[in-house]
């Protein structure tokens, strides 16, 4: 089972930090009006993720994979060649990728997923 509070505050590759995570009940809907399960707030390279509760295990470490590889490609200039065009499914099948790679999501294998992805260290 994923305990959502190893996500918080850990530094990730990239000089990345989840500031904060939460689970919700409400509503999420991404940028243009669609329902969503995670949204992910980046200022500079701090992340705050908001995902819809009562999710299955896979779903929510898909999940994870997905919000936090997207957040770091857009929360920076120059996001590696990698991931510079990725689109939404993009980032959905490299977060499912992810998950049958690597397994449940957590704080180093979220590390795991930045790296393979072309993100530099810090």
């Amino acid at each position: 089972m994923i305990d959502i509070r190893q996500f918080k505050n850990p530094r990730l590759h990239g000089g990345f930090i989840i500031k904060d995570i939460a689970l919700t009940d409400d509503p999420i809907v991404d940028a243009l009006g669609r329902e969503a399960i995670g949204q992910t707030r980046a200022i500079a390279r701090e992340f705050r993720l908001v995902i819809r509760s009562g999710l299955s295990e896979r779903e929510l470490s898909i999940t994870l994979y997905h919000e936090v590889l997207e957040a770091a490609s857009v929360a920076i200039a120059n996001p590696p060649a990698g991931v510079m065009d990725f689109n939404e499914a993009d980032f959905e099948r490299a977060a499912c990728d992810a998950h049958e790679r690597w397994g449940e999501a957590s704080p180093p294998k979220l590390d795991l997923l930045l790296q393979f992805h072309g993100f530099r260290g810090e």
